[in-house]
């Protein structure tokens, strides 16, 4: 199971090769309707790419769910764009993590991106 406090806490610091240490070599990760991530390196480079477009991002972990190899987090996502105005936009995240090193064998993200970078 993915400790949500501590992986959420590292997707803040904004430092994409920490986020990557909680993925397995052959993870998926997805956001939203996007294609999918395959591999811990794609993840940590999509991540990297998403980070460079925003100044910052934090999350307000609203509630979450453990069941078995499942982590399901209800957030509220901050984040503050390149022209300094913030935009605060709902999330689900569903973390699986298969094996005995808890490593996230699939991410998903529901949220709706426009808003951080609409005009």
């Amino acid at each position: 199971m993915v400790d949500a406090h501590t992986f959420f806490e590292q997707v803040d610091s904004m430092d994409p090769h920490a986020v990557g240490k909680f993925f397995a070599e052959d993870a998926v990760m997805v956001f939203g309707n996007g294609e999918p991530m395959v591999g811990r390196d794609v993840i940590v480079a999509g991540n990297g790419a998403f980070m460079l477009s925003i100044k910052k991002l934090s999350h307000r972990l609203v509630n979450e769910w453990d069941l078995d190899t499942t982590t399901i987090v209800e957030s509220e996502v901050t984040y503050l764009r390149r022209d300094d105005s913030q935009v605060t936009i709902p999330a689900v995240t569903v973390l699986h993590a298969d094996g005995d090193d808890d490593l996230i064998t699939h991410a998903q993200v529901f949220y709706d991106p426009a808003p951080i970078f609409a005009p």
